[in-house]
């Protein structure tokens, strides 16, 4: 039967306003694909230049840092602030010595020698650095420190560093495998967030002149 109305037309503002609303939904996907993407990017950045979390797994910082707390890696400020004696660094291990389940698992130490400085532990449990012994309070419960089989003394050549974990005896460190390359330092430990209880800054240790 004939529609006595005659032919029906499409309505023309239904369709505007159809493909309005799917304009604007792509714009809304577009507009969260930007976000994520630049959230993503900036924090990729943070990561690279300038701050990265880490946690502890290691017995070595005792009780200057626990394992299982969470601390802030700082990679901006060393490049503008040379790493200094007493500096507590995150850094890639030589190979053959990372504990991590991937085999790269970073460890955390004590710049205790800088290039060329002369590291020596001596027979009554203390370490000399450019002949001048340091006070060294932060070792874990005053234990000494001992040096291993076939060596006491190193000279840290430029561009290295020598560290040391202040739980001794329980650390591998420069005394098993000798200074470390300063490109293998991830940054400096700046900052515990994590037990909220012992939140705060890790000062470096000051050991006043030691020059050579």
């Amino acid at each position: 039967m004939t529609d006595p109305r005659g032919p029906t037309t499409p309505d023309p503002s239904a369709a505007a306003s159809a493909t309005g609303g799917r304009r604007a939904a792509v714009g809304c996907v577009l507009e969260l694909l930007e976000t994520l993407i630049l959230t993503l990017l900036i924090f990729v950045g943070v990561q690279t230049f300038v701050a990265q979390p880490y946690q502890v797994e290691q017995q070595s910082m005792e009780h200057t840092v626990e394992p299982g707390e969470y601390i802030l890696v700082d990679k901006l400020t060393p490049r503008f602030d040379r790493y200094k004696r007493g500096d507590i660094i995150v850094f890639h291990p030589p190979s053959g010595f990372s504990t991590g389940p991937e085999g790269d698992q970073p460890f955390i130490k004590r710049i205790v020698g800088l290039p060329g400085d002369t590291v020596e532990v001596r027979d009554d449990g203390h370490v000399a650095v450019n002949g001048k012994e340091l006070a060294e309070p932060y070792t874990f419960e005053g234990q000494p420190t001992t040096a291993r089989p076939g060596s006491n003394r190193w000279s840290v050549p430029l561009g290295d560093y020598f560290v040391m974990g202040d739980h001794r005896q329980a650390s591998t460190d420069s005394r098993d495998f000798g200074p470390i390359a300063g490109t293998e330092i991830i940054g400096r430990a700046a900052l515990r967030y994590w037990p909220l209880a012992r939140f705060g800054f890790l000062p470096a240790a000051s050991y006043g002149s030691t020059s050579p």
